[in-house]
């Protein structure tokens, strides 16, 4: 049987109520190709209901735009503060829920699997992961939660299939 080398494009996503990241890579099974980055940021004034819908729909146009064929998420961490774990929950919920709808396939992972997929500690800062994210991708300046999405997406890369039976 003949194994063909198949492109995927990956959409990583930092969930978060107030800033949720995301980024885009391109990967063949070899290289990275970086194709885009940003942040969802909600108002803190608005009700919950609203902010995860916002979340819902600009990550339902990211995925309309960018038509990417997986997607890769952090996992919740348990915060101290129950409420911020909760509320984490729910900006993540919105997001698998998009994902879900849209009929794509998710991976979950924990931030110590990211943190050392991308720079080979699981207790890595997040500046750190920033400025790997930059020299992997050549992607220039990427503010936190979007070098967060990137370093999910990249993480998913590395720890899927990447072939697929030549039909």
């Amino acid at each position: 049987m003949v194994r063909e080398l198949i492109l995927s494009r990956i959409l990583g996503i930092d969930p978060g109520l107030h800033i949720t990241g995301w980024g885009i890579v391109d990967y063949d099974g070899f290289h990275l190709g970086y194709i885009a980055h940003g942040v969802i940021v909600t108002s803190t004034a608005d009700e919950i209901s609203l902010r995860l819908s916002y979340i819902f729909k600009q990550l339902s146009d990211i995925i309309e735009k960018y038509s990417p064929l997986e997607v890769g998420v952090e996992n919740v961490f348990v915060n101290k503060n129950p409420e911020s774990s909760l509320k984490l929950g729910m900006a993540r919920g919105a997001v698998i829920c998009c994902v879900g709808v849209l009929g794509l396939k998710i991976a979950e992972y924990t931030p110590n699997k990211i943190k050392k997929s991308i720079v080979g500690s699981g207790h890595a800062t997040k500046d750190q992961v920033s400025i790997m994210v930059q020299k992997l991708l050549n992607c220039g300046s990427v503010k936190l939660d979007a070098a967060d999405a990137l370093a999910t997406a990249i993480c998913h890369a590395h720890h899927r299939t990447f072939y697929e039976a030549k039909r």
